[in-house]
């Protein structure tokens, strides 16, 4: 049972009923229909996603991530960190309200600077721990390129995989871009030799995003978790449902 009703998605973000609607469907196929999680998003803010933002396929992605969370967590509302050069803001879109979110916080930022993806990570873990939460976190982390700081980037994620969080990266931009070498690096770290469970996952979506179908981009959010989800709970890291 989703934690969110259909009902109140039709009462207070109509315009999503759509996306909500596959991403129940692809939380079943991947026998992950019921599950409580956290969902958080983080965005890149740097300089060369400004494209992104204006065409809308920044808020294109927050809606489609509500309509994911409203699944599996009852508190109507994502967590969202902007981050550049350093962190932009750490903020929340709601359910009601989410037509326009991005544009409202972001004309309040400032200068869209380079791409640290640490800090960003550093901002979900801290936010993770003093939430007090104990169910396991999916973190859909978009990006169009790589780190400033990849041995950083590396470390934290290698860190906290002893925490209950699944970063799960996105990439705008060419598929065939070198700026994705290091995230496919990412996704192939060692285990345990680095990490104690694969705590990660990477895909990208093109140059643009909003032509990807919901069903597409669901499968492919959630098509990790219930592997990570096992492997994190035999190792004590989710405790068992």
């Amino acid at each position: 049972m989703a934690a969110i009703s259909l009902r109140k998605v039709e009462e207070t973000a109509p315009a999503l009923v759509g996306a909500y609607r596959s991403a129940g469907v692809s939380l079943r196929k991947h026998g992950l229909d019921g599950l409580r999680a956290a969902v958080y998003l983080v965005l890149d803010h740097s300089g060369s996603m400004r494209p992104y933002y204006q065409d809308g396929s920044v808020q294109a992605l927050a809606d489609r991530v509500l309509g994911l969370s409203a699944h599996l967590d009852d508190d109507g509302r994502v967590p969202v960190v902007f981050f550049s050069t350093g962190i932009d803001a750490v903020t929340e879109i709601p359910l009601a309200g989410h037509e326009g979110g991005v544009e409202r916080i972001v004309a309040g930022l400032g200068h869209m600077g380079r791409t640290s993806y640490h800090l960003a990570m550093d901002a979900v873990i801290e936010h993770y721990l003093d939430s007090g939460a104990t169910d396991p976190a999916l973190v859909v982390f978009q990006t169009d390129g790589g780190p400033v700081d990849k041995f950083a980037a590396e470390r934290y994620l290698c860190k906290s995989a002893k925490l209950p969080l699944f970063w799960q990266f996105i990439g705008f931009g060419d598929p065939r871009g070198k700026q994705f070498d290091f995230l496919r690096k990412l996704d192939e770290l060692p285990v345990p030799g680095k990490r104690i469970v694969d705590n990660a996952g990477f895909f990208h979506v093109g140059e643009d995003p909003r032509r990807v179908p919901d069903a597409e981009l669901y499968d492919r959010l959630v098509a990790e978790f219930p592997a990570w989800l096992a492997a994190a709970r035999a190792a004590g890291v989710v405790r068992p449902s």
